[in-house]
């Protein structure tokens, strides 16, 4: 029986965080026991029956510490249910058409034999890390397209996959 989830995400100024503690609400909402950490302070997956892994999309690629993560961690992730999700368009983008994973995405989904992938809109604001991200601000094409509706509709399709296989509530 499923119960228990690990949301491990990658993140460089917090913005994929809040979009892991919110499907971590959502799946305990749901009646699941759901937890999100960083990716890069994972040690195992041992205690978790199912896996959400998110990062962020920088110039294509996702976030480091979820690219790691599930190399780290790909022959445990393989006998779980795993979900992958990807934030950083800046724009709507994310929220008004379905966006393929990136190849790295992609490549992490046939290695741990994921369930799904979804992408949402990312998030830059005023103080960000990084001198990529002070030039894009600088341009003016930051700001919040994170659609929060969104992230909870996923996340409870999420739930609803695990209850169907089984969850116990």
């Amino acid at each position: 029986m499923i119960t228990k989830v690990l949301i491990a995400y990658g993140t460089t100024n917090g913005s994929t965080a809040r979009i892991a503690e919110t499907v971590a609400d959502v799946l305990g909402k749901e009646g699941l026991t759901a937890e999100a950490l960083p990716a890069r302070t994972v040690e195992s997956v041992s205690g978790y029956d199912a896996v959400v892994v998110g990062g962020g999309l920088y110039a294509g690629r996702w976030h480091k510490d979820a690219r790691r993560f599930v190399r780290r961690h790909r022959a445990d992730l393989a006998g779980r249910p795993v979900w992958l999700f990807s934030s950083g368009p800046l724009d709507p983008s994310a929220s008004e058409r379905d966006m393929p994973p990136v190849f790295g995405v992609k490549r992490a989904m046939d290695r741990v034999d994921a369930e799904g992938h979804i992408t949402f809109g990312g998030c830059l604001l005023e103080g960000a890390r990084g001198r990529v991200a002070r030039m894009i601000l600088r341009s003016g094409k930051g700001g919040d397209f994170r659609d929060f509706a969104r992230i909870e509709d996923w996340a409870r399709s999420v739930a609803a996959d695990l209850t169907a296989a089984g969850v116990s509530r």
